[in-house]
Parts: structure tokens; sequence; C-alpha cells
């Protein structure tokens, strides 16, 4: 996907703007959106295992070249904290702020919502659990920079606009961000998450496959799709869906849902961060 992405850099170069706004929805956000999973793998140590922790991190900042923005190391010290304390209220920076929930109630400020949703998860950890700044994530930001410039140098303006533009698109109002909402959200009451066995998983390295991540988060997601067909009895009555999109839909038009419909938990004793 970095090679495809740099091909389509190249071949965006001289092309009319509106064209490179074209390429960037149908092309390019489907492919950043996918990277974005891509370093969700990475960050559970998929990719060299857990025996080579900070061959992972290496690997995570590189599949964050094409995004245009550091994400790889801040995302994983998060992410380690949502399955640890999901839901927890301070800690977990997956669940909406008290403004989110208030302000975007309607349907159509819902709708403006999920556009805007790589905006609201870039700052969100900044007013919910800010951290110190690691040395990685130093890193990550510097190596993020220099592409980013040789990108431009190299191949100009419209190269860096669809790179950023396809993140900022494949984030917001796509099919394959159905799973920001389909993951967590209490569309049922008593169930707070959700898996998904449609054909985008096979874009987005089976995160669908949601409560089995969960409850398995250091099996791969290549193999997710086992782990529900080897325990069947445990998963295949649970409430599911097959359609991201459907999921959008349903947020949107359905009264009774908004960025307020998650489980938020008041944690208790000792808690350990990344």
């Amino acid at each position: 996907m970095v090679a495809a992405q740099l091909t389509a850099f190249y071949l965006v170069r001289d092309l009319d703007w509106k064209w490179v706004v074209f390429w960037a929805y149908v092309f390019g956000s489907c492919i950043s959106h996918s990277m974005t999973l891509a370093i969700h793998e990475i960050s559970h140590n998929s990719a060299f295992g857990n025996g080579r922790a900070m061959w992972n991190r290496w690997f995570g900042i590189f599949a964050n070249l094409p995004l245009g923005l550091p994400y790889s190391i801040s995302f994983k010290r998060y992410h380690m904290d949502h399955h640890r304390y999901l839901g927890g209220d301070g800690i977990d920076v997956d669940i909406p702020t008290n403004f989110e929930g208030w302000f975007f109630c309607t349907r159509f400020r819902k709708f403006i919502w999920i556009v805007l949703q790589p905006f609201f998860y870039a700052i969100r950890p900044l007013c919910i659990n800010p951290k110190p700044i690691t040395r990685l994530e130093i890193i990550n930001l510097l190596a993020q920079l220099s592409f980013d410039i040789v990108i431009y140098y190299l191949w100009g303006a419209k190269s860096i606009f669809y790179m950023l533009a396809g993140s900022l698109l494949g984030l917001g109002l796509h099919p394959i961000s159905g799973h920001f909402i389909a993951e967590h959200y209490m569309f049922l009451k008593g169930h707070e998450t959700y898996s998904y066995y449609g054909p985008l998983n096979l874009l987005t390295f089976n995160v669908g496959y949601h409560n089995e991540h969960h409850d398995f988060p250091n099996i791969p997601g290549k193999s997710l799709p086992l782990v529900k067909k080897i325990a069947a009895e445990y998963y295949d009555n649970l409430p599911q869906y097959n359609s991201w999109i459907k999921v959008l839909y349903d947020f949107v038009m359905d009264d009774t849902i908004s960025p307020y419909s998650r489980m938020k938990r008041q944690l208790k004793g000792e808690v350990k961060q990344d």
C-alpha cells in the first residue's frame, strides 16, 4: 500500500485539480484508511511479534508515511489504554467529549460530526488525557515532515494535497469510517461492542471482527475469522453488522443515538498507562 500511494503521488502531480480531488476520495481515501488499520495491527505488535516490539514501532513509522500526518506512535500509546480500560472516563479517548455529545445531537449535526471525525480524533486526546511527548513521537514527527518535504520537492503541491485530502476524507464521510461507530456505539442496550462481517474486512485487516479482537487482542486480524469459527457458539448469536454504510445512516437518522451512546466507566484502583 505504501508503494501504491507513492505511485499515486507521482501520477496525480500533473492532473487537473478536480481529478486530484476525485482520485483522493475514490482511491487515496481507501488506501489511507486501510493504512491506519495496518498501523492498528502494528500497534498490537502483529508485524514482528511481541519479542521485537521496537521493530513494530519503526515499521509503524514507515507505514505512517503515506498518511501525511504523524500518527503511529501516539496511536499506539492511546490504543493500549482503550483495550485495558474500555470506556474508562478520562482514560479511553475513543469516548467522545461532553461537548460532542451535547452539541452533535440533531441529524444535521451528527452528519457534520461524521465528516469531522478526523479532527475530533486528533484533538480529543489533548482534551481528555494529554500525555508527555516521547522520543519516539518526535522521531515519528521528524520522519513524517521529512517525507512530506521530499514529496513536495519531487512532485509538488498536488501530490501533497492528494495525500492529506485522502487521509482526511478516508477518515470522515466514507464507507470504511462506519467502523468507528459500529465498534462500540450502543444501538442496543446492554451491548457495547459489535462485530461486522461484511466485505470491507478485506480492506481493513478484519477490524470488523471487533468482539473477537477485544477478547483476543494479541491475535492478528488475519486469524480473527478462525477465532469466530472455533468459538462460533460465543459469537454467532451476538448483535452484528453486515454494512458500515447502514451504520452511518442509522446513526444519523436514529434520534435515540448520538455521540453520548457509549458506555462510560468510572475507574477504580491503580491505572497504568503507556
